[in-house]
Formats: structure tokens, sequence, C-alpha cells
């Protein structure tokens, strides 16, 4: 809690002004026991005089001798020096020693004062003086047993005869320890016989001050605070100025990372997971709390080895003067939202940055291209075949894409073609194009099957995937081979080619295979195809065919009606004026179009190329 250490010292300076000598000595004892029975039974301090008197007259006995033995009974932390020792003797032997009768009203007005189970348990002890049971000497009015005794009916009974598990259980030497070292302990939830428990023990002198609390099986509110802190990852802490006990709930110590075993984190070890650099604000937040503001504030701390960012809005219940008695707060990790802030400044940041960058990558991706991609201006001759090829960029400037193509003769005398898209835009679409154009005219030496170039093709981009994740790309790899005009083809995830045929164009049944970057094993078929003189094949990208506003179906007939139309006007129309009749159906795309017809030998000569081809 924040400001722990000035409460500690506020408190000591009121246990200070108790023990003032002269004519102010009896009204501090009175004040100081008002605040401690105020402070402990969460009431008013009006009410807690009142009950102070009421106490004083029930027992005959003097308002500061009353007083006075409210303070010894419930100023915990000063429980532990030597002045409470004689009220509460150690108890030896089987039969407990117990308190002086001029003593035990005190403790029982003390009691009756305060809500919930409590008893003064008083230690049995066997010859050797080991802890042997717990005998109760007076019981608050709630205090009730399994077996429905209750209030003062339960004094003089033994904590053996009601709870007789609580002697072998990993409970008792928790007792054993709160009396030789006057720690306090708090323990459960924990199940037994009877139900569900929690239990807190205080030494006070050689007795123990017991609290219990019995649990519903299905607390339904206790469930649904638990759920909530869960889902809004915050956890409730209390801290008692008047006894020094301080609760955390289970999601505060989640959020601390901390064993509930070991109970909260002393003041020196939450001070140290503090960052230095958050101690202003820290300050600053005691200043306002001390003017008894609630205080509200995002500090840092470090729990094994991370930085988390931790919400704490912290109040408190205050006495007369405006000191505080009992502070509580809620703790919410709000790491994930700071990081949030911290990376949308980041993206800010970067935006900025690549505003100012764009059009130079705009430029240089288009450079790429052109020194990777060369798109010729006239058609290729290759044997048995004539190819011509264009590209069509997207009308924003500086969308380049991974549009790509290939079209070669290989040592065997057959034709290797393809043509293929790398998702996305810019360098990395660029760069990954030229690596999938340039390994495929490299294994083209080592295989000519377009099945198997694919296969190495996909490992290629899945390989590229690691090193920059959501890398695909679709692809056609062909094979022509002039003497028999026949075309063996594999597809990845590509458009299908169209075949214009006799007047008409229709696209070719695909064979199986994925896109290139997905499955790592894939495997492609191949198809095959005899070409005719007078066919014409199209492959191309998708940004010929697909729009976001239009079907697949609609793109692709309108490429079929183009091409229908064209040929019906001149069947052996120039390849150049087929390919200038077609338009890309998606302007934020670029498009690649690689055409084919099957020749003659004679028709390469070279007088017939440059008569328009």
């Amino acid at each position: 809690m924040g400001g722990r250490q000035a409460y500690i010292e506020a408190v000591e300076s009121l246990r200070t002004a108790a023990n003032r000598p002269s004519g102010d000595a009896a009204r501090a004892v009175v004040d100081r026991a008002v605040g401690l029975l105020a402070g402990r039974s969460r009431c008013r301090l009006a009410d807690a005089h009142r009950r102070l008197l009421q106490m004083s007259a029930e027992q005959g006995r003097d308002l500061v001798e009353v007083a006075a033995g409210v303070i010894g009974l419930m100023d915990v932390p000063d429980q532990r020096e030597a002045r409470t020792a004689p009220l509460l003797p150690t108890a030896v032997g089987v039969a407990p020693v117990r308190p002086s009768a001029d003593w035990l009203p005190v403790v029982q007005g003390v009691l009756d004062a305060m809500p919930g189970q409590h008893a003064l348990m008083m230690p049995v002890r066997d010859d050797t003086g080991r802890l042997h049971d717990l005998e109760v000497a007076v019981a608050s009015p709630a205090a009730v047993a399994v077996d429905g005794l209750r209030g003062p009916a339960l004094v003089g009974a033994r904590l053996g005869e009601h709870f007789p598990q609580a002697l072998v259980s990993e409970r008792w030497p928790v007792y054993q320890r709160v009396l030789d070292t006057g720690e306090p302990a708090e323990i459960g939830p924990f199940r037994n016989a009877f139900g569900r428990y929690s239990v807190r023990a205080h030494r006070l002198g050689a007795a123990l001050l017991m609290t219990w609390e019995r649990h519903e099986d299905h607390p339904a509110g206790s469930e649904r605070i638990a759920a909530t802190e869960r889902l809004g990852n915050l956890g409730w802490g209390e801290w008692d100025l008047v006894s020094g006990e301080v609760r955390w709930s289970e999601q505060l110590y989640r959020i601390y990372e901390r064993d509930p075993a070991l109970g909260p984190l002393p003041r020196e070890e939450s001070e140290a997971l503090s960052l230095a650099e958050d101690l202003p604000l820290k300050l600053a937040a005691v200043e306002a709390f001390e003017r008894g503001e609630q205080v509200d504030l995002t500090t840092r701390v470090r729990i094994n080895g991370r930085i988390k960012h931790l919400r704490s809005v912290v109040d408190a219940v205050r006495d007369a003067s405006g000191a505080p008695l009992r502070i509580f707060g809620i703790v919410q990790d709000v790491t994930a939202r700071e990081a949030s802030v911290q990376r949308l400044a980041e993206v800010e940041r970067q935006l900025a940055e690549q505003r100012r960058s764009l059009d130079a990558e705009h430029q240089l991706a288009a450079k790429l291209q052109q020194v990777i991609l060369p798109i010729p201006e006239t058609p290729l001759a290759l044997p048995g075949l004539k190819v011509a090829v264009r590209y069509l960029p997207a009308e924003q400037e500086g969308m380049v894409g991974g549009d790509w193509y290939h079209a070669a003769a290989l040592r065997d005398g057959s034709v290797l073609l393809a043509v293929g898209d790398v998702a996305g835009h810019g360098t990395h679409a660029a760069t990954t194009m030229a690596q999938l154009r340039h390994s495929l005219r490299a294994l083209a030496v080592t295989t000519g099957d377009p099945g198997v170039l694919l296969g190495h093709l996909n490992r290629l981009t899945c390989d590229l995937d690691e090193e920059n994740p959501e890398t695909t790309a679709t692809a056609i790899v062909a094979r022509f081979e002039p003497a028999r005009r026949r075309l063996t083809w594999a597809q990845a995830g590509h458009p299908p080619p169209l075949l214009s045929r006799g007047g008409r164009t229709a696209p070719l049944p695909r064979p199986s295979g994925p896109m290139l970057g997905v499955v790592e094993d894939a495997t492609y078929e191949c198809a095959t195809l005899d070409l005719a003189i007078g066919d014409v094949l199209l492959c191309y990208t998708d940004g010929l065919v697909e729009h976001r506003r239009r079907s697949l179906d609609d793109g692709l007939n309108a490429v079929i009606r183009a091409v229908d139309e064209a040929v019906a006007v001149s069947p052996r129309q120039p390849l150049g004026e087929l390919l200038s009749r077609l338009r890309q159906a998606n302007p934020d795309d670029d498009t690649c179009i690689l055409a084919v017809r099957p020749v003659t030998g004679e028709t390469q000569d070279l007088r017939h190329f440059l008569r328009g081809w």
C-alpha cells in the first residue's frame, strides 16, 4: 500500500502519545483505546466510546483502567513486548493457567464489540512443554462450534473436543509457531469434516486470539467476486493499522506472482520491487493520501525480471482527527493496456517515418521490378512457339506487386513457361518474386517436370516464410515439347489458363496443387494438352480476373468475351494486338499476361517475325 511507512510512524506516534505523563495521560489512553476498538470492530468512534463506557460500568472499574486493558489486548504489535506478558502468563502442564479474573471482563468486553467469531484460547501443554491442546477462556457472542455451542457456552471447551482433526493437521504447527514467535498467521480456506474454514491467529501474551469463518460450499457471491477479479486482472488488499494485519485476495497474489503460503509482501520487499523513477509519483500520492484524499495512481514494479504496470486505488477508514485506522484498496495489472499504448505510439512513429520514406520505397520497388523482370517489347520466338508478354501495373503509384513470368528454351529443345504471383506489394513481394523466378531457372537444369519444379519452389517459399511470415505465392509451370506440340503443366493455387481454339475460349481443368508456402511437403499433379496450329493459350495472374466488387466468374467471362471478339475479327492477328485488348479487372493489383501460340518451323523465319509479331 502507498505510504505504508508513513502510517506505521503515525501509529507509533499514537502509541507514544498513549504513554504521555501528567494531565493528558488519561485522555490519551482513552482516545487510544477508542481508536483501537473502532478500527478492529469497524464501527464509528462515538459507538466505540459508548462501548468503552458500558464496559467500565458493567465491570465497575475505572474508565482509564478498562481503556488500558483494551490497549493491552488489541495493540497487536505491542503484544510482543514484556508489558503484556504478566496479563497472560505461559501455561505449562495439562491444565492451562488461566488469566486473572479482573482481566477477563476486559477481554470479553472487547470481543463483544467485535463482529464475527473470536475466542481467546489458552495453550494446554504436556509435561515436556509441547502444545497439547487449546482451551477457550473467552468467546465472542457470535462464536459457534460445530455442535451448536455458542458464545459464553464455549468457555472451558477444548479445540480437540470440537475439532479433533486440527490437532494432527498442518495447522497445528502454525499455532505453535504463532505462540513461539508472536507472528500472526492466516490459514485457509481449508476443508475439514465440517466444511470450509478460514482461521486467523494472534498471540496475546501466552494465549491465542483465534478468529474463524465458515465458508459456504457454493458461495455464489464470492465466486462472482473472484471471477470479476480474474476478468479485470485486479485484486484487493487491506491493512489494519491497529492490529498490523495485512490481507490480500487470491488475485493479488497472482498479480505479484507470490505464493499465498508466504503471506503478503513485507514493506521492504514491496519497496524493492518499485522502480526508482516512480518515487516522485509515489511521494505525491502519499501527500494526497495524508490530506484525506483517495489515491489513484499507476506505477511500475519489477517482478521476476519483468516490468509490470500496476494501477492502485487506495482509501482508508479514519478516526476523528483524520488519521487512518484501516487502509484498503484495489490493485489492477494494466501492463497489457500500457503495452498497447506504447505499441500505438510506436506504430504512430513508424507511420510518420513510413510516410517520409514511402516515395523512396516505391521508387526502389519499381526499379527492382524493372531490373529483375524486364518485359520484352516484342514477342519471343522459341522452339515451336511464339510468346508475348504484357505487364499491367497497378494504377496506384508505387503499388509494385510480385507478378512474374518465365519463357525460355531448355537444352533438350523443349520450352519452359511459367507465370506466378507473390502475395502482397512492395519490396518484399518484388524480392520474393525474383527469388522464385531465378530459382525456377536454375532448377530447370535438373528436371523439366512441372510438378517436381513446383515442389521445389514450394519448399523454397516455406523457407522464406520462416524469415518473413505469411509469405505465399501462386504459379503455373509448363513444359512444351515442339515435336509433338504437347504441353505438360502443373499449377499451385493459380487461376486456370484459357485456351482459345476454333473461335471459342474456355478455362482448362486444373490439376490439383496447393498454393506455394502453405503445405511444406505438398505434391503437384501434372496435366497434358496437345496444342494445334491456330490455338492461343493465355496464362495470367489474378489481377486480370479478380475484383473485390465482382465474382471471379464475372471477371473470367469478361476476359473470355474479349478474346473471342478479337479472334473473331482476326484469327491470325499478332499476339501483341490480342493482349492490348485485355484490361485488368482490379486496378489496385498488378497483372502479368503470357500468350502462347504454336507455330510451324517455317513461321519462325526471321522475315515473318519482322512482319508484326
